[in-house]
Formats: structure tokens, C-alpha cells, sequence
């Protein structure tokens, strides 16, 4: 693995040799994604943590070993980082930050991904984020293609049982294209008890130019609105969610068509290990080259970690 970056070899070092002393977990993950283009991805994680509470505090570094194919066609790449995390699992304030490097083909990366939340006095939570990674198709990772993506989204409790949600966040594209994006959700929670919310989703982004080379999802504006239903409860040592929406779509100014959203989570943390599941499938346009309006995408995330 080629990596230009000194300071980052420094830090690597620095927190390998603690880690590797004297470890507090070891732990490994998967992701594997599949959809309608035929386009898949494959990440193999193998991670050491010299500070380790749980799957939300932790620090230390991972390596991931990337597969990408589609067809006949393949690729590889190879991503190593520094991993700090300090989230309150009760009302999710803290913050989060994955620093690293990445190498696929004759194409290198400094990635990141970041974030930070904070609760008020008055029950309105604050969040940023940035984020800079691989644009994942087969023009884009061809031509090494990325993106950096930062905003902010604020949560604001209207009552106990209605919370508002609204995002804007900018993404630029190393190929000059800058898109901007609008998210919001009116979230109802019926009891306070059942863990179910009713939720109105509503997402917007339009790009500064149209013709990138057919090398990712690129409309000229898109909008999306879904009615989508929450779960989330405990069950014995697992925390389980759910997520059902439909919605519709629209394609700058073609007709619109349906969407679909189901995702499952579950996870447990014991003495012995902490194992955390995650599932889901959109059939929505996405990350690939087409304006396809049938266009799915579904995905498969696993991660395990042992405490010592």
C-alpha cells in the first residue's frame, strides 16, 4: 500500500504501537452491497482499539481491504485509519472521526468522516459533518474520482411526541461539480413507550453541471418524498430498529415514480463481545451512472469486537 502522507505514518505509528501493546479490544467487520446496474462492493475491516467502553467509544485503527466489480470488471484498494468515537448511546451527543488513507488502482486519498452533536438545555440538538471519500461506480473509481461533503442539521422538539428535523450540507466533486442538498423529516411519536414514530421525509440536491462523463448520478435537480415508519426497542441485550417508507421521486421535471426503504438493525454488548447487525434495500436512484427510475440498491453490514 503506497502512502505520500508523512504525518498520517507518524500518527499511524504512534497509535499502532500503543494499540498493539496493550490492546483493549480487537474486533473485525463486513459490508458487502449489491444492485440493479450489477455494480458490487466489498469491505473486509480489521481493527485494533488501545481504548475500548463500547461499539460507540472507542479508539484505534482499522484496516479495510476494498473489492469493487461489476461484470468482467474489478478492482481492489486497500484503506488504513485512525478511528476515535465518543457517543453517548443514551441521547447520541459527542463525536466521532475516521482519518486515513486510501489507495485503489494508481489512485491515493486522504478520506475522512467526522461529526459532532450537542443537545441544548432546551431539548434542540446541533450536528455537523464532513465527510471526503471515493465516488463508488466503475467511471468513477476508473478515473479516481471523490468528494467532500460538509453541513449541519438541527433537531427541534415541538413536544414530547413531535420533533422537527431539517439538514443542508454541500458536496463538491474533484471533477468541478458542486451539488447542494435539503433534507428534512417531521418525526410523531404516538407513545413515548412503544418506540414507534410516523415519519414525513422529504430530501432535495441539484449539480452545478449535468455532463460528468455518465460517471455517477448526476440529474439536474432530484426531489424525493416518503411516509415511513420507526421501530426501536429493547429486547434482552439486544437493541433492535426498523425502518418502512414509501415515497415517490422526481427526476428534474419527468414524471414521478415510487420509492421504497426497509432497513433492520440489532446489536449487543456483553462482557464477552459486542456484535452489532445491519441490513437495508432502497429502490430509489442512487449512487450509480443511470437516471434508471427503477433503479435498487441493497446492502449487508456485520461487525464484532472482543474486549480483553
Amino acid at each position: 500500500m503506497r502512502i505520500y502522507a508523512p504525518s498520517l505514518i507518524v500518527l499511524l505509528g504512534l497509535v499502532t504501537n500503543h494499540a498493539l501493546a496493550e490492546p483493549s479490544a480487537a474486533g473485525g467487520g463486513y459490508f458487502q452491497s449489491h444492485d440493479s446496474e450489477r455494480f458490487s462492493s466489498r469491505r473486509l475491516n480489521a481493527e485494533a482499539l488501545s481504548t475500548y467502553q463500547h461499539l460507540d467509544h472507542r479508539t484505534g485503527i482499522r484496516y479495510t481491504d476494498h473489492q469493487f466489480s461489476q461484470d468482467d470488471w474489478q478492482r481492489s484498494g486497500q484503506q488504513l485509519r485512525l478511528v476515535a468515537r465518543r457517543n453517548d448511546r443514551k441521547t447520541t451527543d459527542g463525536w466521532n472521526a475516521e482519518l486515513g488513507w486510501l489507495q485503489q488502482s494508481t489512485h491515493d486519498l486522504l478520506t475522512l468522516d467526522s461529526s459532532y452533536r450537542q443537545t441544548f438545555a432546551s431539548g434542540s440538538a446541533l450536528e455537523v459533518f464532513a465527510n471526503r471519500d471515493i465516488v463508488e461506480t466503475r467511471t468513477a473509481l476508473n478515473q479516481g474520482l471523490y468528494f467532500n461533503f460538509a453541513g449541519a442539521s438541527v433537531d427541534v422538539p415541538v413536544n414530547p411526541h413531535v420533533t422537527l428535523v431539517g439538514l443542508a450540507g454541500y458536496q463538491g466533486f474533484s471533477d468541478n461539480n458542486h451539488r447542494r442538498h435539503l433534507r428534512g423529516r417531521v418525526i410523531w411519536q404516538p407513545s413515548l413507550d412503544l418506540g414507534l414514530t410516523l415519519q414525513l421525509r422529504y430530501r432535495w440536491f441539484d449539480n452545478s453541471q449535468l455532463d460528468v462523463g455518465r460517471a455517477y448520478f448526476n440529474p439536474e435537480r432530484y426531489q424525493e418524498g416518503m411516509l415511513a415508519i420507526g421501530w426501536r426497542q429493547r429486547i434482552g441485550n439486544w437493541r433492535n430498529a426498523m425502518t418502512a417508507g414509501l415515497g415517490s421521486q422526481q427526476i428534474a421535471s419527468e414524471s414521478a415514480t415510487p420509492t421504497q426503504l426497509l432497513e433492520l438493525s440489532s446489536e449487543t454488548q456483553v462482557e464477552r463481545y459486542a456484535l452489532r447487525l445491519r441490513a437495508g434495500y432502497t429502490r430509489a436512484a442512487g449512487p450509480a451512472a443511470t437516471n434508471d427510475r427503477d433503479y435498487w440498491y441493497r446492502y449487508l453490514l456485520g461487525e464484532l469486537v472482543f474486549p480483553f
